[in-house]
């Protein structure tokens, strides 16, 4: 397999990259091209992620896509009938982000023997975190002074997290390839959006 196989930087390569996939490759693969629309593609990746929810099997697939100018984030969920609809169903829905708004990309590796690390090793997992404030994670805690007999009340403390996508990417669980292609992207990603700032 080639490893840049969904890691390209070409229309075509990004359409079979969602095609290999196997998830509603024509739906998923409408909705990127429509939010892409004419802009070159500088990177890609498409991601799989299976999920078990009870007795439910529940797949869903995000595809990443770096131009000159944006970032576009697609998500596409299937869901079983219920209520709302008699059928199965698919829900899928695109963002697209200007570059100089992105105001993080964390990228969180997880390595084995760490005392014998090798630079260019594989890590076993990564985890991309990219943040560009359409949310927050608000994590309080009721406030306390440094007196152990204080009874006042204090307010609160806390902070906010921007976490608008977080991607989990294994080697166990997504093979080889996926992480070295997730690693990849959020360099593409990284590069781009200092470009933007400066």
């Amino acid at each position: 397999m080639d490893p840049m196989a969904k890691t390209g930087t070409t229309t075509q390569g990004l359409r079979a990259a969602i095609e290999r996939s196997g998830y509603y490759p024509a739906l998923v693969a409408e909705a990127v091209e429509a939010a892409v629309g004419g802009e070159p593609i500088a990177s890609y990746l498409v991601h799989q992620e299976t999920t078990f929810d009870a007795n439910e099997v529940r797949r869903h697939v995000t595809v990443l896509v770096l131009t000159d100018n944006r970032f576009i984030v697609s998500h596409t969920d299937e869901q079983n009938a219920d209520t709302s609809s008699p059928t199965p169903y698919a829900t899928t829905s695109t963002e697209s982000v200007k570059l100089g708004r992105i105001s993080s990309v964390v990228m969180s590796r997880v390595v084995a023997n760490p005392e014998s690390y090798t630079p260019g090793t594989l890590p076993r997992e990564v985890v991309l975190t990219i943040g560009w404030g359409a949310v927050a994670r608000i994590d309080l805690e009721p406030a306390a002074c440094g007196d152990p007999n204080c009874d006042a009340d204090h307010g609160y403390t806390g902070n906010s997290t921007a976490d608008d996508l977080s991607l989990r990417v294994s080697e166990a669980g997504d093979g080889p390839d996926t992480v070295r292609q997730t690693l990849a992207f959020a360099q593409a990603l990284s590069e781009a959006t200092a470009a933007a700032g400066r």
